[in-house]
This record gives structure tokens, sequence and C-alpha cells, in this order.
């Protein structure tokens, strides 16, 4: 067997690992691995920050349900990784992050760009790896994949010493992984789906409860299948948007802090919760006290931990959400050939009534651009085959809201973390991931200066990503919630100068210098014509600027730490659902 270097082992590694991109910058203590590279079948993208690395792998995981690969090198290199592998761990996102470390000798010394990122990490990632010896790296790497990828998925992250990488070492490539604490149970246990089976018979206010976990597991054709056979009313989560076709009469919308009036009243005036893939996070419940007090719920979830962690659940299943909703789909449909149906008319009529009487909508300003009409203007001309990804605020929430989302895969955000920044170098990832497909990011004013540098790496690379500009000038939700509970004392979330006619930056100027086209809108009567000529051009990276009134404000809205009852559908108005009868 030929001696080759560590470095080398570590590029054939990534190969046989499957990874056909890696997103990554070079550095002192990850350099040996960048001159193998040169010779490799994996496509290096150079990025401009690190940060942009970790949200493109991201990304490129959530486009395409593969595991996303980037790298740094060791100290800030390896920290500034730190947000996306802490965003991909949120929001259970299958990533591999390969970082360059100090020699073998010289960790602990606080040698030059020494930073422990296995201990920084610890908490953030699914598992990590500190690899001083060469033989290590290709059983490190196998397994790195292997636990990104299975039960729920996340970041994993692989420490290379420069020292193992210089080494002389043979290439073997695993024939089997063996990880005995590692046995991620993904087939439901058939007594607690029987249960389950009964639970939504009996009940007569069932609703189904879609998180993220159902899109990571492939799922969205079974739920399909489920909910038809019910005739059940279905939420679905931020993270779980395009999981069932908002076109679909079942589906009431995203439930949550800014969710739908009848998502909301679904889940609070419920008898049942049948919870699949998500995890009861704060931001759907509001106080958890007064979180849909009648309910049982039966929890399904891949990961253990999050099955009562939040809400006592009646039926507890742990497995993976296609195999669970497979299993119920099979039970149910046995029970009604038995003549075993529920009965749900009266409750499905009622949140149908809901969702007629207090539909999304927005008050159009006077005067300037309303933000939600240019992505609902965006949706329709750019299609539910789209994919979109988002920065956070109040464009995140628009972009949940106004785009039509009919498929999985297709919407792509930082839930969990909230992260600024995510959408452009998410973007990019997605677009590398399916580069067949129009990605649009859609961006606040405020994260797109927090990561458009990415613009020069997606029009160098020929990623010809599409970047719609919510520019409101402001910290947009930062803002709302100032006027709503700081009495209109706006500290510190003016991103503009308003002494003159100068903007800083111009983003269309800003996009030119990229290397991008930058387009500007201002006006209602121009979207059309301005998304359509963005549409046109697919050899470069496009940015609109879209110029909106800035006082647009993100409705529903569920203040922080109240109860989902106290529910408003516009600045002074509460759906009147108390005194409702079913």
């Amino acid at each position: 067997m030929s001696e080759i270097t560590g470095a080398q082992s570590l590029v054939r590694s990534l190969e046989a690992a499957g990874a056909d991109n890696i997103f990554g910058i070079p550095g002192g203590a990850i350099l040996p691995a960048y001159d193998p590279l040169m010779d490799s079948s994996i496509r290096h993208i150079l990025v401009r920050h690190e940060q942009g690395a970790g949200h493109a792998a991201q990304g490129y995981a959530a486009a395409t349900g593969r595991v996303g690969v980037c790298m740094a090198t060791s100290g800030p290199g390896a920290t500034n990784l730190v947000t996306p592998i802490a965003d991909a761990y949120m929001d259970s996102v299958p990533l591999v992050a390969v970082t360059g470390q100090v020699g073998a000798s010289m960790i602990g010394t606080d040698a030059f760009q020494e930073a422990d990122i296995r201990g920084i990490t610890m908490p953030i990632t699914k598992h990590n790896f500190l690899v001083t010896d060469p033989a290590d790296i290709p059983r490190t790497v196998a397994e790195a994949f292997y636990i990104a990828s299975t039960g729920r998925p996340g970041p994993v992250l692989v420490d290379v010493a420069k020292s193992a990488l210089q080494s002389m070492t043979s290439f073997q490539w695993p024939t089997e992984i063996s990880l005995p604490g590692y046995r991620p149970v993904t087939k439901p246990h058939s007594k607690q789906i029987r249960e389950a089976a009964r639970l939504i018979l009996e009940s007569r206010k069932p609703v189904l409860y879609v998180g993220g976990g159902t899109i990571r597991a492939g799922a969205s054709k079974e739920l399909r299948v489920l909910a038809e056979l019910t005739g059940m009313p279905v939420v679905t989560t931020l993270m779980a948007l395009g999981a069932f076709p908002d076109s679909h009469p079942q589906h009431l919308g995203m439930p949550g802090m800014h969710g739908t009036v009848a998502a909301v009243a679904a889940l609070q005036k419920s008898d049942l919760i049948i919870s699949l893939g998500a995890r009861f996070d704060d931001r759907v419940t509001g106080n958890l006290d007064s979180f849909a007090p009648h309910a049982k719920v039966i929890h399904a979830d891949i990961d253990p931990a999050e099955i009562g962690k939040n809400r006592h659940a009646d039926v507890p299943i742990v497995g993976d959400c296609r195999e669970v909703i497979s299993d119920l789909v099979v039970a149910l449909q046995a029970e009604q050939d038995a003549g075993h149906t529920g009965d749900f008319e009266a409750w499905v009529g009622y949140l149908a009534g809901l969702k007629q009487r207090y539909p999304l909508g927005y008050e159009a300003p006077a005067e300037g651009l309303a933000p939600q009409y240019v992505i609902q203007r965006l949706s329709d001309i750019a299609g539910p085959d789209a994919i979109y990804t988002s920065g956070v605020g109040q464009h995140q929430m628009w972009a949940a809201h106004f785009v039509q989302y009919e498929k999985p895969r297709t919407w792509l955000n930082s839930g969990g973390l909230g992260t600024m920044g995510y959408s452009v170098p998410a973007a990019m990832g997605a677009k590398v991931g399916c580069p067949d497909t129009t990605v649009w990011s859609i961006d606040g004013d405020g994260c797109f200066q927090m990561t458009n540098q990415e613009l020069a790496t997606c029009a160098i690379e020929g990623i010809p990503i599409k970047v719609a500009v919510i520019n409101n000038e402001s910290l947009g939700m930062v803002r709302q919630w100032q006027t709503l509970f700081y009495n209109e004392r706006y500290s510190n979330t003016n991103l503009q100068r308003h002494d003159g006619p100068v903007r800083i930056p111009d983003f269309v100027k800003l996009a030119d210098a990229y290397g991008c086209v930058g387009l500007a809108c201002d006006s209602a009567d121009e979207v059309d014509a301005t998304i359509e000529k963005a549409m046109e051009i697919n050899d470069v990276p496009v940015v609109v600027d879209f110029r909106v009134h800035r006082d647009a404000m993100v409705w529903p809205m569920v203040a922080a730490g109240t109860s989902n009852d106290e529910i408003k559908y516009a600045r002074d108005l509460a759906p009147e659902w108390e005194h409702d009868e079913l």
C-alpha cells in the first residue's frame, strides 16, 4: 500500500464520503489540504468569509438533502464557522465542517492562530473530532458523514492537526462503521402507533402540527396521504413550509408568534395535537402554561430528547417521520376498512370559517411600496418551482406568508437560531446544489449588509443567484417592537442617514461593483417589470433594491411571552373567537 500524506488522505476521504462541493478559505493550518484539493474531483468554492462558507454548506444541504461541507483554517477561521454550525444544530441540517488545527505538539500552548474549536463547538455539534494521527483520517471522515446524515441530522466538526496533514500515512476507507453508542431509532413502536390511531379516531378536534423534521425525513408525500385519508387540518411551522402544499384546502398556514389566526386557533382549541417532527418551540407555543390547554399530544420525533421536553406527550413515538406517518396511514386505513372513522366535520368547518374571516392581508401605504406586495408578486412570477431563502426579521415573516410554497426544500431560512446574514450565502449553496433551479434570496437591508460580500464569490464562480433586498432603511423587526413596546423610541434601528440624498450604500452601485446586475424599484407599477427583468438574467447574479415603506409591520402577532389567545391580526384588532361555538 503506497504512502501518501495525511492531507491527501483527507481529500481522498472527502471524495469517498461523497462530497462534490466544498465551501471554504485556506489558511496556515489547513494549507496542506489545499494542495491535493487542486487535483481532486471536488469543486472548491472560495468564499469571502468563513461564515459564508458555513451558511452556503447549509443552503446546499437543505436544498439537496445531502451533507454540506465547509472548510476553514485554525483559530479565527474556525471560530468564524461557529455561527453557521450553531445554526445547523438548531435547524437539524446535515453539515461537516473540516478545520485545520495547529500541530499536535503545539496544541495547548496558545500557538499562533490556535483556538480550542472542539471545546467551543461541543454544545452545538452532534459530535466533533480532533485528529492528531493521520491513520485516523479516513475512519473519522466516514463517521462524521454518517453521524451528520443519520438520525436527527446535524453538524459534525472534524478538526485536523497540521502535523497530521503533513505526516505520511496509508489510505484505507472503512468498509463498515462501528459506533456502539450511536443507534438512532427509525422504526416506531407498533403499540404506540396503535395508541395514536385510537386517539385520532376518538378526538373531535385534532390537528396535524408539522415541523421541519418532516422535510428532513423526506415525508411530504406520506404526510399528504395521511392528511387526505383523515381530513384533519394541517399547520406547518416556519421550518416546514412546503412540506404540505399551501394551496391545499386542509392547510391553515403557519402557527405561532406571526402565524395565521386559523393556524393558531387550530392548536389552541384542539383536543388532540399530532406533532410530526416539531419541537414545541416557544415561537409556536407562546406562553407554555396557556398553550392548547385541552389538547392531548401525540409527539413523533426521531430525537427522543425532544419528546416531552416542553410539553408532556400522551403518546410518545420515537422514529423517523416518514416511517411514523406510513405506519399511521396503515393503522388508520385498517380502522377505516373496519368501519371506524373520525368525526371532524364540525371542527374542519369551524377552522375553514376562521381562515375565511381572518385571511392574511396588509394595508397598502398611502404612498410608497408595500413589501408584502413585492413578495407576493415575486412568488407569482418566479413560481413554486423556485427556491427561496431569507434572512431574519420582517422580510422573513412576509416571505413565509406571501410566497406560495407547494413543494418541500423550496424554502430555506434560519429558524431556530435566527441568524441575520443567512440568506445570500444560503442561496449560493442552494444554487450550487440545484444549478438548474431559480434561486431567490429574499433579504432585508440589515441582513444583506452582513454577508453580501459573497456576491463576489457568486459572480466569480458563476453562481447566478437573484437577490430581492426588501429595503426599509431599518432593522425592521426591532423597529416594529420599538413601535409597539417602546413608545416609538427608535434607538439604533435606522440604517440610513436622512439628512441628504445619498444612500449609504447604494445597493445598485454595490451590485455593479461586485460584478452583478443591480436594479432598483420604488413604485408598485414597476414591480412586475423589474422582477421579470431579473428573471431574464441568468448568466450573472442580480440584485434588486426594492425601496419599501418603512412603517409596514408584520401581522398577525402574538407578543413574546404572552398567550396565543392574545393574538392580534392588526395593530388594534384581535380575532373574536373566545366565545365561538364549535
